[in-house]
């Protein structure tokens, strides 16, 4: 509920208070008197679109302040969450409009932008006239209204939905990865052949350029090996050295123990010759090369660094390799399999969807001629009984609340042909449409403020009669705002304030009092009798005051 409103320098306001109370509070003065000011305000800080300029002539800035009182429960706490904004029982929005043009805005001190202020507003305000483009004329919030007012239950085919564009999803992931790998089968397969022929294995690179390398070098000094094998063989150093000792033991019997030691170190000697013999000999047969199978070696490395350079990975990578591929192609082999029980999966999903769907529309079309029968019946006391209102209930583009297009329609004569409502009915019609409506869809916006600008222009007497009685019905146990020029209207408000110009100097104010019962039956008289209130207009503000 709004409780309160606070103006500062804003058009030809300088200073307003407003305190506003639950029932029906009526707004009225003359034409121009400053009424449309008072929503343009509350537009203004609540983030609708409005005017551009606002800042009273001569003020450096306008600011605007309304608190509302906020339920437990109230839709508006969700928005605030959802913005991390605090919530507590009243609602403060404090809006500045610089005379430069910016605007800061700010809920319970958190400073924030437009978008949160129209966000938390869609919860809080609803304004009709009209005019209106943000409520019941709006055909995009017709199904939505209809919905509301059958308490459709939509979350069967929300998740319905939901559940059809995983779905789908998934058969389009599907379907492509599968045109991927096929668009590259030839290649896939060719590639996975070569892999598994050559059948490399992790660490396999190193070692076969080890032991080429060690082939190589085996071949360059094996020849010198070989000589020096020779040189320590009987034709070389070992036959010298035994020919020297048979020759220095023969001689040492006569040479009185002199050769004694020679011979012992020519025993070591032949010693160590031996073992060095031994130790080339090992060396020899080790370096034996095979010149085919060095062949073999070198083949399979080049083969295997080749394959690594065509696909772009090391060559310890090349098994890794192997299996991705592999896998692609059992993904290729496997593809159709999946895209066929994908694809039945999406038929399941969408005859789910629109049995969903289906129901929606069944429930919609018979709430729609329940709703066109409590239309008929408000459109006679308003004096629109020839009218027919009509909900139409049309296909439409599938969406996670069904596949329906619903639009309210009117006739405004029997036999003239129906069509929406903002195009068919005049200025006053439109006006006793718009309440009809809200008077059946009363129950779509629980804690909302309703405000109706002028809706009742251009109908007067018993009709407007019947327009006020509806309006203070909608205000039971709810906050209605009414700006309105008829008596009728005027009298049945439970708060009454009058709008009215003043000029102080050269400067044009509006200002805004709020009425006592002496003052309501001279302001219900003017809008009688005019500017002149004779007894008579008094006696019969009166008479409508009493009811």
């Amino acid at each position: 509920m709004l409780r309160s409103l606070d103006i500062r320098d804003m058009l030809i306001i300088d200073r307003l208070a407003l305190a506003f109370q639950p029932g029906l509070n009526v707004l009225t003065g003359e034409t121009g008197a400053g009424k449309s000011i008072l929503l343009d305000s509350l537009g203004f800080v609540l983030g609708w679109r409005g005017r551009a300029e606002l800042v009273r002539a001569g003020a450096e800035k306008g600011e605007v302040t309304a608190v509302f009182d906020l339920a437990p429960g109230h839709p508006a706490h969700a928005v605030l969450e959802e913005y991390g904004i605090e919530v507590e029982e009243e609602l403060i929005f404090r809006r500045v409009n610089h005379a430069d043009g910016r605007k800061t805005a700010w809920v319970n001190d958190r400073r924030v932008s437009g978008e949160v202020l129209r966000a938390l507003s869609d919860t809080l305000v609803e304004l009709h006239g009209q005019h209106d483009d943000r409520g019941l004329l709006n055909p995009r919030g017709h199904r939505q209204m209809l919905d509301a007012f059958v308490g459709l239950d939509l979350a069967p085919a929300r998740a319905a939905w939901g559940a059809l564009g995983r779905a789908r999803k998934r058969l389009e992931e599907a379907q492509a990865a599968l045109a991927a790998v096929q668009a590259e089968e030839d290649f896939l397969r060719h590639a996975v052949a070569e892999l598994d022929k050559l059948d490399p294995e992790p660490g396999e690179e190193a070692t076969l350029d080890v032991r080429r390398r060690s082939m190589q070098a085996a071949e360059k000094i094996r020849a010198d090996v070989a000589r020096a094998h020779d040189a320590l063989s009987d034709q070389g150093a070992e036959g010298l050295l035994f020919d020297a000792l048979r020759r220095l033991e023969g001689a040492a019997d006569q040479a009185e123990g002199a050769l004694e030691a020679p011979l012992a170190a020519l025993n070591r000697a032949l010693h160590e010759l031996a073992e060095a013999q031994q130790g080339v000999e090992r060396c020899l047969t080790g370096l034996n090369v095979n010149p085919a199978e060095l062949e073999v070696i070198e083949e399979r490395l080049f083969a295997i660094r080749a394959l690594a350079r065509k696909h772009g990975v090391l060559p310890d990578d090349l098994g890794t390799h192997a299996i991705t591929l592999r896998n692609r192609l059992a993904a290729l082999d496997g593809g159709a399999e999946t895209v066929a029980r994908l694809t039945r999966e999406v038929t399941l999903a969408e005859n789910a969807y629109r049995a969903e769907a289906a129901r929606l529309t069944e429930v919609r079309k018979a709430a729609a001629g329940r709703l066109d029968a409590a239309m008929a019946a408000e459109l006679a006391p308003l004096k629109m009984e020839r009218a027919v209102f009509v909900t139409e209930v049309a296909p439409g583009e599938a969406g996670p609340e069904g596949q329906d297009a619903v639009a309210f329609t009117v006739a405004t004569n029997p036999g003239a042909p129906a069509g929406p409502l903002n195009r068919i009915a005049s200025g006053g019609e439109l006006s006793r449409f718009l309440l009809a409506l809200k008077v059946c869809l009363t129950g779509d916006t629980p804690g909302m403020t309703l405000i109706f600008d002028e809706i009742d222009r251009g109908v007067g007497g018993a009709t407007a009669d019947a327009v006020g009685r509806r309006l203070k019905a909608l205000a039971d146990g709810a906050q209605v705002l009414v700006v309105t020029h008829s008596p009728q209207v005027a009298a049945l408000g439970a708060h009454h304030w009058r709008v009215e110009k003043r000029v102080e100097g050269d400067m044009t104010l509006s200002t805004v009092t709020p009425l006592g019962a002496e003052a309501r039956v001279e302001e219900i008289g003017r809008m009688l009798a005019g500017d002149t209130v004779s007894d008579a207009a008094r006696a019969a503000a009166m008479a409508l005051l009493d009811g």
